[in-house]
This record gives structure tokens, C-alpha cells and sequence, in this order.
């Protein structure tokens, strides 16, 4: 992932010179990308336009980069600019995973019951896993570990998304969502015995 964010940096800095050229702010930025991708995750994904609903969703993801390429081109790269980018990236992964647990609603096999459980396991620990983060770091630790990151967990969703939208089966969203809750609960786990270690040394 950290070679896909450099990617994202050489990629997005000619855009973010011409939007700052035109007065968009990196906030106004941040807020649009989350609002078009809360609309397309709740109302694309739970219809079952699952191929659209990934393609736009993508799209807007990505500005969560470009809106700090523009905060480091502008200067304006500060702590209001980071709270928000973080408080906004909750909403986001909720949408999309709220999406998904209302699109296994409408399904009545098992591959529906299973897809249902898996999207509400990643639903709760999704927001679980970058809680532990912040309030480590609150309390003067780090806790900057752990296999399932907000980027890996992304990617993984919106590819299993897309493909199913493609024309697979949705056992294999099923999978994916299956992997993601599991690795959310490693990196909780992991982050959590990350604390306890510096606690102890303390």
C-alpha cells in the first residue's frame, strides 16, 4: 500500500495544483469525495448495482488522497485537516459495509445469511480497529500495527464488489467479507497487545 499512496502522490499533484489554482480547498474536497461515496454505497450497493456502485465508489476513494496532496501543496497541512479526513473516513467504510448488509437483506439462500453476518462483523470491527489506534495514541501510546489496515481493507471490499458485479458469484463477496472480518480481529487484537506491552514498560 505504501507503494500505491506514492503512486497516488505523483499521480494526483497535477490535479491538486489546478484545483488550488481554482480555490477548491482540501476540505471541500474531503467532504464532497465522502458524501458522493455515503449516496453511492447506499443507494447503488443495497439495489444490487454492485459493478456501478464499485466504479464510483473507487473514483471517490481515491480523493481521500488527493486532498492531502492539496493541504502539502497549499502548506495547509495541520491537525483540523487530519481529524477531519479520519472523522469523514467512518462514515465512508460505514456506508459501503451498510451497503452491502442491506444488499444480503434482499437475498433469501444462505450465501444471503452468511453474506449478512460477515458484512455486520466487518460493520462493527471496521470501526473498531482505527478506535484502538486513536485511543492508544490519546493515551501516549502507538498502536500502528496490524494485517488489516483502512487501505488493504478497502481494496479488498471494492475488487470483491466489483467482481461479483462482473457477473461472479456473490459467494465469493462472501469470502472476502469472511477474510476482512477475521483480519479486522487479528489487527484488534494486535493492537491491543501493542498497548498492553507499552503499558506495562511504563
Amino acid at each position: 500500500m505504501d507503494r500505491l499512496r506514492g503512486f497516488a502522490t505523483w499521480f494526483f499533484t497535477p490535479v491538486a495544483d489546478r484545483l488550488l489554482r481554482w480555490r477548491v480547498s482540501p476540505d471541500a474536497v474531503t467532504i464532497t469525495g465522502t458524501v458522493i461515496v455515503v449516496l453511492a454505497a447506499m443507494t447503488l450497493l443495497p439495489t444490487g448495482h454492485l459493478l456501478a456502485g464499485s466504479l464510483i465508489i473507487t473514483v471517490f476513494v481515491l480523493t481521500d488522497s488527493l486532498d492531502g496532496v492539496m493541504a502539502r501543496r497549499a502548506g495547509r497541512s495541520g491537525a483540523w485537516g487530519a481529524f477531519l479526513d479520519s472523522t469523514l473516513d467512518r462514515f465512508a467504510d460505514a456506508a459501503i459495509f451498510t451497503g452491502l448488509t442491506l444488499w444480503f437483506v434482499g437475498r433469501d439462500d444462505a450465501v444471503g445469511d452468511w453474506g449478512l453476518g460477515l458484512a455486520l462483523a466487518c460493520l462493527v470491527l471496521g470501526s473498531i480497529v482505527p478506535y484502538a489506534r486513536a485511543r492508544a495514541e490519546g493515551l501516549g501510546m502507538t498502536a500502528k500495527v496490524g494485517i488489516a489496515e483502512r487501505a488493504d481493507r478497502l481494496v479488498a471490499v471494492l475488487v470483491a464488489i466489483f467482481l461479483v458485479g462482473v457477473g461472479l458469484p456473490a459467494v465469493v463477496l462472501v469470502v472476502v467479507l469472511g477474510l476482512l472480518a477475521v483480519a479486522s480481529l487479528i489487527t484488534v487484537v494486535q493492537r491491543m497487545a501493542t498497548v498492553r506491552r507499552q503499558a506495562v514498560q511504563q
